[in-house]
């Protein structure tokens, strides 16, 4: 597992040595923020996923600092957020109103009914899109926190049986080669 993460991952130096983050060295200097274990990753997966449902460009700076505080892999949580894009964005953020109107007890139908951008223009979609976010109200402002835990507590969880599992298999491949 360490391996194909490491193939991907920035290292330690090439980070620490970028002009914008020279600054913040300091910060950057705990170990578990650059080392692949089980825990470490598997922490970065869920900062990452818990991160990854706030709007806008904020989602990477947000985890990375999320990654600090926690002492968590700062790569493995910034790129973990990269499973929201424009093609899976609006899906999840139903799914969070979903979620919070079942929690709230809130009907859904209401906000089904004013999504719809007929005279929506190339240059002010981010507005409408803004404008619709505010309109939902209760609903989306419990269910993307609800989801972000889920997403999170399901990626730690299944990020350390996925490193677990992978561990026994090479036990069990150095085990083999061992009695042949």
């Amino acid at each position: 597992m360490r391996k194909i993460f490491r193939r991907y991952l920035p290292d330690h130096k090439s980070v620490e040595s970028h002009p914008w983050i020279r600054p913040f060295g300091g910060w950057l200097k705990h170990p578990n923020l650059w080392h692949l274990h089980r825990r470490s990753v598997a922490g970065g997966v869920a900062v990452g996923l818990f991160c990854g449902l706030i709007p806008g460009p904020l989602q990477m700076i947000t985890a990375a600092l999320f990654a600090v505080l926690l002492r968590v892999n700062l790569p493995v949580a910034a790129f973990t957020t990269l499973y929201t894009n424009p093609f899976t964005i609006l899906p999840l953020y139903a799914l969070a109103y979903e979620l919070g109107a079942w929690v709230s007890g809130v009907d859904g139908r209401v906000a089904r009914a004013k999504l719809s951008f007929p005279e929506m223009q190339w240059n002010d979609w981010l507005s409408k899109l803004w404008d619709w976010i505010v309109a939902l109200g209760e609903p989306i402002l419990i269910g993307l926190p609800l989801l972000g835990i889920t997403l999170a507590i399901s990626g730690y969880l299944l990020m350390r049986v996925a490193w677990r599992v992978m561990v026994i298999l090479k036990w069990r491949a150095r085990k083999q080669r061992r009695s042949i």
